[in-house]
């Protein structure tokens, strides 16, 4: 009889080391780049071949190269860029699937399964599969150079996939609710903006994760739209800025890649009392 408890034992302590050696293994392939992308970013020199983990004469010269050498004036203004078509990207991104995730979630209306299937199948297409049509389209409209349209691509790219994720958050609420909201003389609107938003805060904060990371992260359709130099975004030009030039410094644009991820090391901090909040947050109607 005491075998038994034993052998369970035994067994749990087993499970329970495998699950942390298995996220001790995820975690080295995670940092081990990462921390190598920092050390190249404070290593003296210009090739990654004469680069270590820990630098032994760090210096932040990479970093100046970028915001106080020739090239500041552009460097800060495709930093600038980049944040501006994230930040708007992000904003758009919520407020379209949100609505559209409402609308799939709460209401039944003709072609409503057709549209989910469409954007079922949009998700498994790419979209750097149509650089050649968007590129003729912001030619034949004039808006190459054009951060307003890249929005708009990226805002699209968005809405499938993200549409899909909030719907099924959206129909984990009860329909009580809105109901309950209905009684007392609540509209649609009023529903949405009051009650269905306010519990989907983890899920909204998904979302804008979504649209805040893929344009800072993002070369092939910014590449094939933006032209001049003055509208690049950041990566744009770290790879403009590395390949047009003679010894091309890959620990300079390794100090570039290390500034795009702060603002998104921001964005999640400011979010993750969302992710965790929101879990717990629940409406009732006394």
């Amino acid at each position: 009889m005491q075998t038994k408890p034993k052998s369970l034992k035994k067994q749990k302590n087993m499970s329970l080391i495998l699950s942390y050696l298995l996220l001790i293994f995820f975690v080295i392939i995670i940092i081990y780049p990462l921390m190598w992308t920092i050390g190249a970013s404070f290593n003296p020199g210009n090739s990654l071949i004469s680069t270590s983990l820990i630098p032994k004469n760090a210096t932040l010269s990479h970093y100046q190269e970028l915001f106080a050498g020739k090239d500041n004036l552009q460097c800060v203004r495709w930093y600038l860029n980049s944040l501006k078509i994230s930040i708007f990207t992000m904003l758009f991104s919520l407020i379209f699937v949100s609505m559209t995730a409402y609308s799939f979630s709460r209401f039944r209306f003709k072609g409503r399964k057709n549209g989910l299937m469409l954007f079922l199948l949009l998700q498994m297409i790419p979209q750097f599969s149509a650089l050649i049509a968007i590129f003729v389209l912001a030619q034949m409209l004039g808006l190459i150079n054009s951060h307003f349209l890249l929005i708009l691509i990226y805002v699209g790219g968005q809405i499938p996939m993200n549409t899909y994720l909030l719907k099924g958050y959206f129909d984990s609420i009860p329909i009580d609710l809105d109901e309950s909201a209905k009684i007392d003389g609540a509209s649609n609107t009023r529903i949405f903006l009051q009650i269905i938003l306010p519990l989907s805060r983890p899920m909204l904060a998904v979302v804008a994760m979504n649209g805040f990371t893929g344009p800072l992260g993002d070369f092939a359709l910014s590449s094939v739209l933006l032209r001049n130099a003055e509208y690049y975004t950041l990566p744009i030009g770290l790879y403009k800025l590395v390949t047009d030039k003679m010894g091309a410094s890959y620990t300079t644009f390794a100090a570039g890649a290390i500034l795009i991820s702060i603002p998104i090391a921001v964005v999640f901090l400011l979010l993750q009392k969302h992710f965790v909040s929101g879990l717990t947050a629940g409406g009732t109607k006394g």
